[in-house]
């Protein structure tokens, strides 16, 4: 079988029979719009129609199947009333009732002294078995399409089990014999089956719902072999040659030792990484993972001062201005008196400064530019960009790395940081594009953070406790789950807790959440920040990233409903300073078993690798902070976790294949998961 033939399964779904514009628009609501989107869409179960049970043993409510002869036919004339027909067996009598139906659609399935095979949910009326719009009704001929166990799908309105069943099997029943892309060698070596054997078991057994069933992996590692191929082209593309910089590292060595701490050898391990990329022929594309306070900022800016001894420009960016302006202070600082030309631009600036920023950049009289998303727009251009680093990287996905990237030029090195710990596995499936250096300890003046736990019946003890960190000149902070009281949820919510604290602390507290205007946002930030108010009350919109050198309080109220990277990254935002930092983890009555875990972790680790483990083994992938809500889950079937086997055997396999890879071999895995698009793009 050729592999033109396999453009069979990327068709529209209304090549199929009985697939009209108004079925498309029902499916299309499921997300199925090509033939390959119903191979994809996995039943989740099974009804059981395969045992025929006699009238006089039906039970209500329940789905069954029985065989029985058509005795009698009843229309009747008058409107509202339903269609009747009149079955029985050796046993007893069952009406077959039909609302809306066409006389003669009954006549036809319903030939009066024959039997026939009826499949629904049996109820009774007026003290008579019945079934109403039985699911299926077939002659004797056909008894194995319906006695048997069926798929049951996850559908929409519009679409019923049986419709869709009969284009779900036109396209299983018909599919062709696909030639694998993996050796029968392989297969066996590795306890896998074939594309086509996997594909109909899913479908024609309750393989799907087994997540360790042969069929169920063969698809899993298919998955997980498109996103690493995808991420593999990717690095290819971008890590293209490129004119070595060749620098001293005169600038860079003299910050170090003006440096009022020393770097740990973890910094000096991953600047040393940086450096030997900056001075290969190969383009950097680099991601820096590092805990909350471990550091990751100086190192950058030490890896941007060995750019500029080159003679380049560079560009930092971050998500938000107060973060953005946090990083040019602490530049301005690094660099003082080292005839360094450092700007900052956001989309605030005014027409008349930002027109001359521009200018100054074309004509390479700006080293630095520092900024937030304004800084790739379309008019902004270099003159010599060298490096290019972007700070919370897990807010772009594959396509805007390769963006970002080409935004650069082609002699352009791109380093990107994460404060989220991210475990291996998911590290190669998010980033397997990309080298990873990893910064694993803390600066010696950075305290482990003391956490405690406190029932939430007990809240009234820490008035005293909040009134004393504000005379020492500490600030606090203060997480509730919920913006506003909910009727549905027991949670706190930050308005209501914003009240409280108010009266007790008055002209001392401020209120962030996710629903204000990103410049009243940052304006209360900028309050904080400057020490105008001591206690912030926040939902989990606090930053990321940004240093509030004086906060070393946070108070996490219903820390029970939080996953342990998200509190762990919300316990990071205090102790960043010289000071003792101190989480207390407030908690309702009734604990799960699963709830107290993760307390008893956070409150004896302050390792976020570790943390960010432990927490996948509890929560699983898709709800680790900083992924989910970033977009980038990339998986359907895949879990880093339960399938840890699968995504190093499908390392291993990319690895040995990508260096010459058979495009056309492998188009079909790409365009099967929806990676082809990103393949395809235009080559930078």
């Amino acid at each position: 079988m050729s592999f033109l033939k396999k453009d069979f399964i990327f068709q529209n779904v209304n090549k199929l029979k009985g697939v009209g514009p108004q079925l498309s628009k029902y499916l299309k609501k499921k997300r199925i719009e090509k033939i390959k989107d119903i191979l994809l869409n996995l039943p989740y179960s099974e009804t059981d129609r395969s045992k025929i049970s006699t009238i006089k043993d039906l039970k209500i409510g329940k789905i069954q199947t029985i065989k029985v002869q058509v005795k009698k036919l009843n229309f009747p004339r008058i409107r509202n009333l339903p269609n009747k027909i009149i079955c029985e067996d050796e046993t007893g009598k069952i009406d077959i009732v039909y609302f809306n139906s066409r006389e003669s659609y009954l006549r036809k399935i319903f030939p009066l002294k024959q039997w026939v095979i009826i499949s629904g949910k049996t109820n009774l009326f007026r003290n008579n078995f019945q079934i109403t719009n039985p699911d299926y009704v077939t002659n004797l001929d056909k008894i194995d399409h319906v006695v048997k166990n069926i798929p049951k799908y996850s559908l929409t309105k519009g679409i019923n089990e049986k419709k869709y069943r009969f284009i779900s099997e036109q396209v299983t029943n018909n599919l062709p014999a696909i030639d694998d892309w993996l050796s029968n060698e392989f297969l066996k070596t590795n306890s896998l089956i074939t594309w086509n054997e996997a594909i109909k078991n899913l479908h024609h057994s309750d393989d799907s719902k087994k997540n360790q069933s042969k069929s169920f992996r063969r698809l899993v590692f298919d998955e997980i072999c498109a996103n690493f191929l995808t991420l593999s082209e990717n690095r290819q593309r971008i890590k293209r040659q490129k004119q070595k910089k060749f620098f001293s590292k005169n600038l860079s060595s003299n910050i170090i030792n003006k440096l009022a701490f020393r770097l740990t050898n973890s910094q000096k391990e991953v600047l040393d990484e940086i450096n030997a990329d900056l001075l290969s022929d190969k383009r950097m594309f680099r991601i820096i993972q590092g805990d909350v306070g471990s550091g990751k900022t100086i190192v950058s800016l030490l890896s941007i001062s060995n750019v500029i001894e080159s003679n380049y420009q560079c560009a930092l960016m971050a998500p938000t201005e107060i973060l953005a302006n946090q990083h040019y202070e602490l530049a301005k600082k690094i660099f003082q008196d080292k005839k360094i030309n450092i700007n900052f631009l956001t989309g605030k600036i005014e027409k008349k400064e930002r027109s001359k920023i521009l200018e100054n950049l074309l004509n390479g009289k700006i080293d630095i530019i520092i900024g937030t998303h304004a800084l790739f727009q379309k008019k902004i251009k270099f003159k010599n960009l060298g490096l290019v680093v972007i700070d919370e990287q897990h807010k772009f996905g594959v396509k805007q790395r390769l963006d970002l990237a080409n935004k650069g030029g082609k002699n352009c090195d791109l380093l990107l940081m994460s404060a989220t710990p991210i475990p291996r596995t998911m590290m190669m499936s998010l980033y397997g594009d990309m080298d990873v250096s990893k910064i694993t300890e803390k600066p010696s003046i950075r305290k482990n953070i003391i956490t405690l736990s406190k029932p939430e019946k007990k809240i009234n003890e820490l008035w005293t406790y909040l009134k004393k960190q504000i005379n020492q000149k500490n600030q606090v902070f203060w997480v509730c789950p919920l913006i506003n009281e909910s009727n549905f949820l027991d949670y706190s919510s930050a308005k209501k807790k914003f009240d409280i604290i108010n009266r007790i602390f008055p002209n001392k507290v401020g209120l962030i959440h996710g629903s204000m205007e990103k410049t009243e946002k940052e304006k209360i930030l900028d309050k904080f920040l400057n020490r105008q108010i001591h206690i912030l009350v926040s939902t989990t919109v606090i930053e990321v990233g940004i240093d509030f050198p004086n906060a070393n309080l946070i108070i996490i109220e219903n820390s029970n409903k939080f996953g342990l990277s998200q509190l762990h990254q919300l316990r990071g935002r205090v102790g960043r300073g010289n000071k003792q930092g101190t989480c207390i983890l407030l908690f309702k009555d009734g604990l799960s078993k699963n709830a107290i875990e993760r307390i008893k972790i956070l409150k004896t680790s302050n390792d976020g690798f570790y943390i960010a483990e432990q927490d996948l083994k509890m929560r699983g992938y898709g709800d680790i902070a900083g992924f989910q809500q970033s977009g980038s889950k990339s998986y359907r079937f895949a879990d880093p976790f339960v399938h840890q086997d699968l995504f190093k055997l499908a390392e291993n396999y990319i690895l040995k294949i990508s260096d010459a890879m058979d495009q056309k071999k492998y188009n079909f895995l790409l365009k099967l998961f929806d990676k082809a698009e990103i393949i395809n793009e235009s080559e930078i």
